[in-house]
């Protein structure tokens, strides 16, 4: 396992005892604990460590397991914390095209009377004039749905 050498762990003692504690009490989720221990293998500052194989034998873990464990301590900067706790998410992978002012053209629209030749809107309706409006993003009829019920509009 070239990890070790390209990226070697370097625990202090203070990190070192936290991670002991990790592992000992039991009360963290069991990835936690996962990676604490593979965080204790991997440390060099005792001496010399084991091979890659060794020591993904001896934890039950894959190489790949701990290729990422010394990939993330390397990135965090050592910080222990944050290389075996979860990672934050840096918010939602794609923004909601539902605005506040989409949300009042949409209960505009729905509220107004339905064209002609229909007694009232439906969802499907809704989702095509939704289309021919301009300052409108085209939504799906589950989305107008969803911004309809959360406001409890009801389509009569």
């Amino acid at each position: 396992m070239p990890s070790h050498k390209k990226r070697p762990v370097l625990l202090t003692e203070a990190g070192r005892e936290e991670l002991v504690r990790i592992t000992v009490t039991g009360v963290h989720p069991a990835s936690m604990i996962r990676r604490a221990r593979v965080l204790l293998a991997l440390d060099t500052s005792m001496g010399e460590i084991d091979f890659g194989e060794e020591i993904a034998a001896r934890l039950e873990v894959s190489g790949e397991t701990l290729r990422l464990v010394a990939k993330r301590f390397a990135e965090t900067g050592g910080d222990v914390h944050a290389t075996i706790g979860r990672k934050k998410p840096a918010g939602p992978p794609v923004p909601s095209p539902v605005t506040g002012e989409v949300e009042a053209r949409l209960i505009k629209l729905a509220c107004s009377t339905p064209p002609e030749g229909y007694s009232r809107w439906s969802l499907r309706l809704l989702e095509k004039h939704v289309v021919l409006v301009n300052d409108i993003p085209d939504l799906d009829h589950s989305t107008i749905g969803r911004v309809l019920k959360k406001r409890n509009c009801v389509l009569i």
